[in-house]
């Protein structure tokens, strides 16, 4: 399989020979790490935010934007498929990283994970990275810093100046397209937690609404996160029948019916205390090879439309 970094890496060049067109801007730290800023002083994005997830999937999966109904409202809404699920989406998309030092905290997704290749689902699948470039996707508040550019650069085991950071707030556009973006991911990563092996998912598409761009984090954490629980929706082809197709969508979550808000506000925002299976689609549907189809879940608008201020 061709390295997920090397694939990542062409699409970062084209983020930088493109900044200006992108809204996004590039700079250099002190360690000649690169930072690409999609969304916290520059503008960013649809495109922005679609570039962003081909780089986090590693090219691997097709992002598309276009305009759905919600509430009665258009809304945009963006739609991701890959016939690479098991690596676009739990070896690269994942937000796996929790990049912390010192001076600097965010939450790492892509490629750059592969490289490291210590998460579960690196084992259950098989796969490891070896590439001398890496791209990591950041979801932060704040610029990041020479040490984190290091602390990736250490794991990943390569220089510093072979390290491009992609950063991001949630409250961005290319934030609420990212996210939206994540719904094939959640549903994937759900079923290889339920047990079934992610090698036999052979291609899945995801579709979820746009969260509208809040004026701080936490309302649009909380927004994007709805956006998936309550508006996501995915089809699974897979290969072999089971019975935890049931349990993938967030219906099954016991704390399924409340906005993430309010969750969050319950549990003081510590993220670990969530229920891990309401990061979930709200509805899925799941094809057998030559067997049954298995629709489960179901969206809940007025949820969202209230969560948007629609």
């Amino acid at each position: 399989m061709e390295s997920l970094n090397r694939m990542a890496i062409e699409l970062v060049d084209e983020a930088l020979e493109y900044a200006e067109e992108l809204n996004v801007g590039g700079y250099d730290l002190e360690n000649e790490a690169t930072v690409l800023d999609f969304g916290l002083e520059f503008d960013g994005g649809v495109e922005a935010g679609l570039l962003l997830t081909e780089i986090q999937t590693a090219g691997m999966a097709t992002p598309q934007h276009g305009l759905g109904e919600l509430g009665g409202v258009s809304i945009p809404f963006v739609e991701l498929s890959t016939d690479q699920p098991a690596l676009s989406l739990l070896c690269s998309q994942k937000a796996g990283w929790e990049l912390t030092t010192e001076d600097f905290e965010g939450l790492g997704s892509g490629p750059a994970r592969a490289l490291v290749a210590e998460e579960e689902e690196f084992r259950r699948i098989g796969y490891t990275d070896a590439f001398d470039l890496t791209a990591l996707a950041v979801e932060t508040e704040s610029h990041p810093t020479a040490s984190a550019a290091q602390q990736v650069a250490d794991l990943a085991e390569v220089e510093p100046s072979s390290v491009f950071l992609l950063a991001y707030s949630t409250a961005s556009l290319a934030g609420s397209i990212s996210n939206a973006a994540r719904v094939a991911e959640l549903a994937t990563f759900r079923l290889s937690e339920l047990g079934y092996d992610p090698r036999d998912v052979v291609s899945v598409t995801g579709r979820g609404p746009v969260a509208p761009v809040a004026d701080d984090e936490r309302t649009a954490i909380a927004r994007t996160n709805d956006a998936i629980a309550y508006g996501g929706t995915a089809h699974l082809t897979v290969r072999t029948d089971a019975d935890v197709f049931d349990s993938i969508p967030s219906t099954a979550a016991d704390e399924h019916g409340r906005p993430f808000e309010e969750v969050f506000d319950d549990l003081e925002w510590e993220f670990d205390e969530v229920p891990a299976d309401l990061f979930a689609p709200a509805e899925v549907t799941v094809d057998v090879l030559g067997g049954p189809t298995y629709v489960h879940g179901g969206t809940n608008e007025a949820l969202l439309v209230e969560s948007f201020g629609l």
